[in-house]
């Protein structure tokens, strides 16, 4: 058996559901239970009756979900729902054989899934820094059977170099950049420029890309539109707005002045297309 916090070798189907998770993992989706308030509860039920991590199948893509130290791998075991209005907008905006782009990838929950969406002739570049949620996203990707997803390990940024990361309360989906003084916690990971990132994945144009790096986006996003050719500007952005008020650009209004348009927005997202 493994701890939550640490990645398995065991293969994937190791650690499947037995009856009774199976049944309040069914439970909570097939009720208001999947609601994010209640998802913890749900995690530390699951968890009294096997304890670990437990492999399944989400969104037609195969995952080992940790969900007691992540709200993202929580949200996606208990909803079928989860993030479902932003993957629905990305695949109408991404053909077979496009190229989806993931800044802040996690563990995969849009990647993986959008790997079936751009097919075997598409591209998806999966950026994850930290070295434990890549770990996790490297299984996925192995158990998806997905090798048109490239993964990189490192922060996407405004400049090539490093930066510190840390993760918050004991959620390793809240990992985010240290702007100010360091936690003992916190670790130095390679940072580079999205523009280097596409170049160096082979990347020409870009259908759609999603970002969330916790409140880091402006960083990420400012300079590569200023920089980078507009045939590299994906053509739709689901961005993550939650932490916009430690943006110190409104990377949001760069866009809309950079031609995108706001078609929505969610409590968590911005939905821009172009």
């Amino acid at each position: 058996m493994t701890s939550d916090n640490a990645p398995s070798s065991a293969p994937f189907g190791a650690f499947a559901p037995n009856a009774a998770q199976a049944a309040i993992i069914r439970l909570a989706q097939a009720s208001g239970l999947k609601r994010g308030a209640f998802r913890p509860w749900m995690s530390r039920l699951v968890n009294l009756l096997r304890r670990g991590p437990v492999d399944v199948q989400y969104q037609g893509a195969s995952f080992r979900f940790h969900h007691q130290g992540s709200a993202t791998e929580r949200g996606a075991l208990f909803n079928p729902d989860y993030n479902l209005d932003e993957l629905d907008f990305l695949r109408q905006h991404t053909p077979a054989g496009g190229t989806f782009v993931d800044v802040g990838a996690n563990v995969g929950t849009f990647a993986l899934v959008m790997a079936r969406q751009v097919g075997p002739t598409g591209t998806v570049v999966a950026i994850e820094p930290h070295p434990l949620t890549f770990a996790r996203l490297a299984f996925n990707h192995a158990a998806s059977k997905t090798p048109q997803v490239r993964l990189v390990q490192a922060a996407a940024g405004e400049r090539d170099g490093e930066l510190m990361i840390e993760s918050g309360g004991g959620n390793l989906g809240a990992t985010h950049v240290v702007t100010g003084t360091a936690s003992a916690e916190a670790i130095k990971v390679p940072s580079l420029r999205l523009m280097r990132i596409l170049e160096e994945s082979g990347v020409g144009q870009v259908d759609s890309l999603k970002i969330d790096v916790e409140g880091f986006e402006d960083r990420v996003l400012i300079g590569f539109f200023r920089d980078a050719p507009q045939s590299l500007w994906p053509r739709a952005v689901v961005i993550e707005h939650l932490s916009q008020n430690e943006w110190q650009q409104d990377c949001i209004a760069d866009m809309v002045g950079r031609g995108f348009t706001i078609v929505r927005k969610t409590r968590s997202n911005t939905f821009l297309s172009r």
